[in-house]
This record gives structure tokens, C-alpha cells and sequence, in this order.
């Protein structure tokens, strides 16, 4: 009998199967991506955030889990203009950050 649903497919992550070799080459570029600690203070003061959904440790994170294409693609509504720098309470340089992942994920 069909009752016209199904189970959705799983968004199960297998980290140990994920190739973090480009995230290794980030840290080596910029040490600070390991000092975030998600606390959202950069997201909340982002002015694109609301409109284009770019939050910095959703980046990292989805970094970290092997979906570089979705964190390339929700950095393209970044306009760098820095308010995220000036709220860290970690201080890190989010600005050099960003251009970072864009310079080691844009290698293709």
C-alpha cells in the first residue's frame, strides 16, 4: 500500500570519511579558524546575514564536515565589510579569515 510519503534520505555525516586536506592547509594558513568558538557574535552583527544567510561559523563548520561547496556558496554574500572583526571576543581577523577559505576553496 502507498501513502505518498517516504523516509527522507539520511544527512548522516561519516566524518572519518570526510578529506579534511584542504581544512589542514586553512588551518596552516590562518591558526585563528581553530579559535572560533561559535558563539555568533559575528552572525548576529553580519548586515548581510539576514538577507543572504552568511554566518562565518556555519562556514567553519560545514568546513569541518566536508561540505566545502555549501560554505563557498553561502560566502558569496559576504561583502567584507569587517563588523564581524570588531565583535569576536576571540579577536580573530574574520576578515583575512574569509579570503583565506575563498583563495583555498576557490582551487579548483
Amino acid at each position: 500500500m502507498d501513502f505518498g510519503f517516504g523516509i527522507a534520505p539520511s544527512s548522516t555525516i561519516n566524518l572519518d570519511k570526510v578529506d579534511n586536506a584542504r581544512f589542514g592547509q586553512l588551518h596552516n594558513a590562518e591558526p585563528d579558524v581553530y579559535k572560533c568558538m561559535a558563539c555568533g557574535s559575528c552572525s548576529s552583527t553580519c548586515p548581510a546575514g539576514r538577507f543572504s544567510g552568511m554566518s562565518l561559523r556555519k562556514v567553519i563548520l560545514a568546513l569541518q564536515r566536508g561540505k566545502e561547496k555549501e560554505a563557498v556558496k553561502m560566502l558569496k554574500g559576504c561583502m567584507l565589510c569587517g563588523k564581524c572583526s570588531m565583535v569576536c571576543p576571540r579577536g580573530i581577523n574574520t576578515r583575512h579569515l574569509i579570503l583565506s577559505i575563498c583563495r583555498i576553496y576557490n582551487e579548483d
